[in-house]
């Protein structure tokens, strides 16, 4: 029995974590937006500025979500990061960032898509776990 006690301890320790790391990484984008959008406030025109404000509310609401217990907020998350890397991934201008060496602006863009990318991997690990351990 005490193995057995011992085992649901590690697994509900393994789902702790990951809950815990998916939240992080949400509020983590959420933050990193408020730094994303004063470097772009001038260099983008203003159609693509509300754009990418309006989405970072949207993450902003799902960091709400997440922070009352919503579990709505973790399919939510996931297709914001898909959204995300969707349309930040293809624009060249992002690589140039990098090609021209650390900044701001490339730092940005290499710490939000791996985010987002860490999102996409953990959030589906976390509601098949999640799912799996109510069975």
């Amino acid at each position: 029995m005490a193995h057995t006690d011992r085992k649901l301890t590690r697994g509900a320790q393994w789902m702790a974590w990951l809950k815990c790391a998916v939240d992080l990484l949400i509020y983590i984008s959420v933050a990193l937006g408020v730094a994303l959008l004063p470097q772009l406030y001038g260099l983008v025109p203003s159609w693509l500025l509300l754009s990418i404000l309006v989405g970072w509310l949207a993450y902003l609401v799902v960091a709400v979500l997440v922070a009352t217990g919503r579990s709505i907020a973790y399919p939510l998350a996931f297709v914001l990061a898909l959204l995300t890397l969707a349309v930040s991934l293809p624009q060249p201008e992002h690589y140039s960032f990098v090609e021209a060496g650390l900044s701001l602006a490339s730092a940005t863009f290499l710490i939000g898509s791996a985010l987002q990318l860490a999102l996409l991997i953990l959030i589906p690990l976390y509601l098949y776990r999640r799912e799996s351990s109510k069975t």
